[in-house]
């Protein structure tokens, strides 16, 4: 599998706005310009919120896999576990390149019923009030109307709880600079992992995530900018896609009581299990 690479460069030049790009497959291409101007800090809140029965670790594990699943057997658990974890290292590694003074802090942690994860956050850096870039790679079970609700059919009927295995990797990137809008990404893969033995519950899988932009300042060109990096990336799987994951991002992200969307929109995309799975996996990874 090509390794996942990220790429981040910065010029400055005063006469100019702040331009941001961002690619989510795969190679990730990111730019930011005129970072000149006198940031403006905002009050953060910074204690940490635990999430109930994780158990941090010193040292990450190789795998979070467990061994029933293999480390490295070609699944797509376990090609999806090696994307996030390089896509992570990559992210991180140009998003401190980018700040030049900022540096990512890690804590991994694991979860009694299988799996864990890996997040990072970098805070008051030169050019990032606050990045996080966190991975999860975990096992647990859902109610039986959450599964119904997920993709069940009224043929899948299931008694009990239904076993499950879900892996994503996550960001969300605030920078100093008003100019220079907010990022988050999300992309995820879900299985469900009944038991032989266990009747009524079928083996389903689907993608999900997606990209969006929110800035301060709106400028024209940063949106056409944007959108057409996303609409590249999509239609090099299907013209279809990137219509399709827009308006689902518009709908997504709508604010009822403000009227309007938040940002600029993007992609988004839940419960994909529609096409050819290789093609989705290439598709949310970029290989």
């Amino acid at each position: 599998m090509p390794t996942a690479t990220a790429t981040l460069s910065v010029s400055f030049a005063p006469s100019k706005k702040p331009h941001l790009s961002f690619c989510p497959f795969g190679a990730t291409s990111i730019t930011l310009t005129n970072f000149t101007s006198p940031p403006i800090r905002r009050p953060m809140t910074t204690s940490a919120v635990s999430i109930e029965k994780e158990t941090v670790i010193s040292e990450r594990p190789h795998t979070f896999l467990r061994q029933t699943d293999g480390e490295d057997n070609g699944s797509i658990r376990s090609r999806f576990q090696s994307m996030i974890l390089e896509m992570q290292e990559s992210v991180c590694g140009a998003l401190e390149a980018l700040d030049g003074a900022g540096k990512f802090k890690e804590d991994a942690w694991t979860r009694p019923g299988g799996g864990g994860g890996i997040s990072r956050v970098l805070q008051d850096g030169a050019v990032f009030e606050k990045a996080g870039v966190n991975i999860s790679v975990v096992y647990g079970v859902m109610p039986p109307e959450a599964y119904r609700a997920a993709k069940a059919s009224a043929a899948d009927q299931k008694p009990g709880p239904v076993p499950f295995f879900a892996a994503g990797i996550s960001s969300v990137l605030h920078p100093k600079n008003p100019f220079a809008p907010s990022l988050h990404f999300n992309y995820r893969y879900f299985e469900t992992d009944a038991p032989k033995d266990t009747p009524g519950a079928p083996r389903q899988w689907w993608f999900g995530g997606g990209t969006d932009l929110t800035p301060a300042y709106i400028f024209e060109e940063d949106v056409k900018h944007f959108h057409s990096v996303q609409k590249r990336a999509c239609d090099k799987f299907d013209p279809s896609f990137y219509p399709r994951f827009k308006k689902w991002c518009d709908d997504y992200f709508f604010i009822k009581h403000r009227g309007k969307r938040r940002g600029l929109g993007g992609i988004f995309f839940d419960d994909l299990n529609d096409y050819d799975q290789e093609m989705l996996l290439s598709f949310a990874t970029g290989l």
